[in-house]
């Protein structure tokens, strides 16, 4: 199929000071390759020059921790402190010199987090763990972490950076009704739950400028009491309304993912795309749709229908990286699909070994698992 037959997926396009080669992104994808204690290891060097390599416009690196207590695995890249900034250079410069923009996902997990007294909007447990609520003082305190680690970001050289506000984490605790119960100036009301979010997207951006500020939206934690598209499209528009750059909608937390109709829903193509139409409707910033979007056909109609502006590929990609080279080739049957009914990645990433895809040629798996820190 020739490359004509996809007029909008490689349209080059501006997001706001940054020229674009086409619209499609790495999503943010955790796969256990840091080193324990969360530097950069050999074996992310290589998985994220093979991904900028691939031919996407935009590599987002995954969950950089702003604090050490606030990470979710030992594996967890960390950008709390100036240490750090070496090593997450390194990944900048690789994602830059495969010609693609580059962003650095910075996160606080919440009552996720793998901490002796992890800490969250609000004392809702979670996997046998009660988190501590947030005092104001200390809320003050994680947003300049926040500015501190966007900064760090900047300074690594990073294009952007991306507030991860998906997956139940932290800025989505705060943001759901399931998790904060809070009776103050951050709980009850929706305006008063936006509170938290809002204000790091405010303190952030005066810390960087001009720098790109893009934000990992959740839509729908797809839990009965929880956060639905209907409160989350109003923190959508008011995000917008601040400055940010995109929206990168998803569905779900680790709390849902695991029900069997949430488990039924993510075997499907494009489980998460009328999630993003439906925030692309309340704001007028760039979207990026992404979840089991496995071919350029489908691609390139989620864009052409305009229910997203950008693609986001996480594990399509990572299966196989030459996804974008094949589908500008007009190669789209030869793509190797990630199959729907396969965890087998997760299961690994669950156990503390490093993610291989049971597809990939078997040298290439023996070499992952040799460069595995």
């Amino acid at each position: 199929m020739p490359q004509a037959a996809y007029p909008n997926l490689f349209r080059p396009c501006r997001l706001q000071k940054l020229w674009l080669k086409n619209r499609l992104t790495m999503a943010p994808l955790y796969l256990g390759y840091a080193d324990e204690g969360g530097t950069v290891s050999d074996l992310m060097r290589d998985h994220y020059r093979q991904m900028a390599r691939s031919g996407v416009a935009l590599v987002v690196v995954e969950n950089a921790g702003i604090a050490q207590t606030g990470r979710g695995s030992p594996r967890t890249l960390r950008c709390d402190h100036d240490r750090y900034i070496k090593g997450l250079a390194q990944l900048a410069d690789i994602i830059r010199a495969e010609k693609a923009r580059s962003a650095l996902q910075i996160n606080h997990a919440g009552r996720f987090a793998r901490d002796a007294q992890p800490v969250s909007a609000s004392a809702v447990t979670a996997f046998g763990r009660t988190p501590r609520p947030l005092l104001k003082r200390e809320i003050a305190a994680v947003q300049k972490q926040y500015a501190r680690a966007a900064q760090r970001a900047q300074r690594a050289g990073f294009d952007l950076v991306e507030l991860h506000g998906g997956t139940g984490y932290l800025l989505a605790q705060f943001v759901s009704p399931r998790t904060n119960r809070r009776a103050d100036a951050y709980g009850g009301a929706l305006a008063n739950r936006m509170r938290f979010p809002l204000e790091v997207l405010a303190r952030v951006k005066d810390a960087v400028g001009d720098f790109p500020v893009g934000y990992r939206f959740l839509a729908d934690e797809w839990l009965p009491d929880g956060l639905r598209t209907e409160e989350s499209a109003v923190l959508a528009a008011e995000l917008a309304r601040q400055g940010v750059a995109y929206l990168s909608v998803m569905g779900g937390t680790y709390e849902s993912f695991s029900l069997p109709e949430v488990v039924r829903r993510s075997r499907r193509p494009c489980y998460m795309v009328n999630l993003a139409r439906l925030i692309k409707k309340a704001v007028d910033v760039p979207v990026i749709a992404a979840g089991r979007i496995a071919t350029p056909r489908l691609a390139e109609a989620i864009l052409a229908k305009g229910y997203a502006d950008f693609i986001g590929l996480a594990r399509m990609l990572w299966v196989d990286p030459e996804w974008p080279r094949k589908a500008r080739a007009g190669k789209d049957q030869s793509i190797r699909k990630c199959s729907p009914t396969c965890d087998a990645c997760m299961q690994l990433v669950m156990r503390g070994q490093p993610a291989f895809c049971p597809r990939w040629a078997k040298d290439r798996r023996d070499r992952r698992r040799e460069m595995f820190p």
